[in-house]
């Protein structure tokens, strides 16, 4: 599927990369999924916090690495975060361990989505972080719908 790419941007700070998951909140719909790509402390968590702050939630975003998904209700449509690191396949894993978290009412954030990225549906937008010196941070989304 082709996509189109936003021009790169570069954050500063926790609050920008926050301010960019809430500019790309705005344009999500129930059912959307983003894959989040980037090494561990590029900011994939704090992207998805900004985004969820968008769409409404309140609570705590925290990164579901030990738990591989976290679902987070309340806001203005559910939103599911998983983090796929600690997985080398999904072959052996439960069939159904994504299904609570893929579903048409939620917007979902998949971080390290390489191994579940040939069976997810709808994906709205890749988004890659990169560490950029201190505090910065490189930024890309491609758009793969809209």
């Amino acid at each position: 599927m082709s996509g189109s790419s936003d021009s790169p941007a570069t954050t500063t700070s926790a609050a920008d990369t926050e301010a960019a998951g809430a500019a790309l909140a705005a344009r999500l719909a129930p059912g959307d999924v983003v894959l989040l790509e980037g090494e561990m402390g590029a900011g994939k968590t704090t992207f998805v916090r900004g985004a969820a702050r968008a769409l409404g939630f309140e609570g705590p975003v925290t990164s579901p690495t030990f738990t591989i998904g976290r679902r987070y209700d309340g806001g203005r449509l559910p939103i599911a975060h998983l983090d796929l690191h600690r997985l080398s396949g999904l072959d052996d894993e439960d069939p159904a361990l994504l299904e609570d978290y893929l579903t048409p009412d939620a917007v979902a954030f998949v971080e390290w989505p390489e191994i579940a990225e040939p069976t997810l549906e709808r994906i709205a937008a890749v988004v890659r972080l990169a560490h950029a010196g201190e505090d910065h941070r490189t930024l890309e989304v491609e758009w793969r719908r809209r």
